[in-house]
């Protein structure tokens, strides 16, 4: 990749997300002493939102998902690829096809698990062989809880020569003053994404916590340690843990993959979004847990439905749905606050905590400043481990690499 002229092409740059994106390598790339390009297949359209984000003087490719000979000569030009065009279970693999045929690594924020699945079995093995490093869900799904639990699995053996038995994440987000909106939370391009993981193949597999791991035996020690429940339960600082938005089937298959290609043994992993609050305030907490409860249920009863029923359900709410262009509005995405804290214990009894501090709107200017970080990162030689093929985000990016994150406003420390 030497001979390539740009480090990171972010494709799909007049995304919600993807113009974030292109705005924070704006910045953060000529520091990083990297070079960057926007790409989309609307030249006009592109150049607009550059202007309406005040990026000024970027260089632009055009590229299309539905031609492949723009994206492989996009993927040729480039170090990184980081595509921004969802639903990756209808857009994904074309760009996944490109890169790894022309050596370049690839970095996206699918969370929809049964398409991660897919590229696993059928890229792990060409992606390895090339040199390629294939990371998806490298968002604020799942890149600070597996990342968490990776630096606190090395502390483990570091500090004490142990392997993990469990961690348990607790998640919190405070959103920016005044009343919330619609839009606040959740975008278009993800209620898309959801209504693309419903109505695919192999949709079934979405609760499985051992969804991305193929050897049998490691799969069925994950299942038998940590399978995914969705009951409120209460913290260890003694909050009410609801189950995790916008979906608590995404994080438990990235991280354990992540322990199976590490060699660790299976850890039982729970997560979850704390609702804290005084105590007169319990009952309001519990119940608002017990409503997102409700909602990860029926969505998982649905990928569990026969083939017929789910995609005219699926086809139904996609079409009543928001659409990708739908999301948080400029003046909604600085005003956050969000976090997560780790509780690990080994496999000998120590105790370890990993904290995560997060700025700005946790799924679309947070994620796109930490997306735009992972590629930077994998542009730079040495800069993260020699592990190819399709690779979780603490194992392509490893944890020695969680500093670089302070860049994007994300900080992560360990405390035994």
């Amino acid at each position: 990749m030497s001979e390539r002229d740009i480090d990171v092409v972010v494709l799909g740059a007049t995304g919600v997300t993807g113009r974030r994106v292109a705005a924070y390598l704006s910045e953060r790339a000529p520091a990083a002493g990297r070079t960057w390009a926007a790409a989309a297949r609307d030249q006009a359209q592109l150049a607009r939102v550059l202007d309406e984000e005040g990026v000024t003087g970027a260089h632009t490719l055009l590229a299309d998902v539905a031609d492949p000979g723009s994206l492989s000569d996009l993927a040729s030009r480039a170090r990184v690829v980081l595509d921004l065009v969802g639903p990756y279970t209808l857009y994904g693999r074309p760009v996944i096809e490109a890169c790894v045929a022309a050596g370049t690594h690839y970095v996206d924020l699918s969370g929809e698990i049964p398409f991660v699945r897919a590229i696993v079995d059928g890229f792990d093995a060409s992606a390895a062989a090339a040199g390629v490093k294939v990371v998806q869900v490298c968002g604020f799904e799942a890149l600070p809880p597996d990342m968490s639990v990776r630096m606190a699995a090395d502390a483990a053996r570091e500090r004490f020569g142990e392997e993990l038995e469990s961690a348990d994440l607790e998640a919190w987000v405070t959103g920016p003053p005044g009343l919330p909106r619609a839009s606040d939370m959740i975008s278009g391009g993800t209620l898309q994404s959801i209504v693309a993981v419903a109505g695919a193949d192999g949709a079934d597999t979405v609760s499985d916590p051992a969804a991305l791991i193929g050897e049998p035996g490691v799969a069925a020690g994950v299942r038998a340690r940590s399978p995914i429940t969705l009951a409120p339960r209460r913290g260890h600082t003694g909050d009410v843990i609801a189950p995790m938005a916008p979906a608590p089937f995404i994080n438990p298959a990235v991280i354990h993959r992540s322990g199976a290609l590490a060699g660790t043994p299976p850890l039982r992993y729970r997560e979850g979004i704390a609702l804290g609050g005084h105590v007169a305030t319990l009952p309001l907490r519990v119940a608002g847990a017990g409503a997102l409860t409700a909602t990860q249920v029926a969505l998982r009863g649905l990928t569990r439905a026969g083939a017929g029923p789910r995609r005219r359900v699926a086809g139904a709410l996609g079409r009543a749905l928001p659409g990708s262009g739908f999301g948080p509005a400029a003046d909604r995405l600085h005003a956050w606050r969000w976090g997560m804290r780790t509780y690990a214990r080994t496999t000998g009894g120590h105790e370890l905590e990993v904290t995560v501090d997060g700025e700005a709107h946790p799924g679309y200017l947070a994620t796109a400043r930490m997306i735009g970080e992972a590629g930077l990162l994998l542009a730079s030689d040495g800069a993260t481990p020699e592990r190819f093929g399709c690779v979780t985000p603490s194992i392509a990016l490893g944890s020695a690499s969680a500093p670089s994150f302070e860049h994007a406003g994300v900080r992560f420390s360990v405390s035994a």
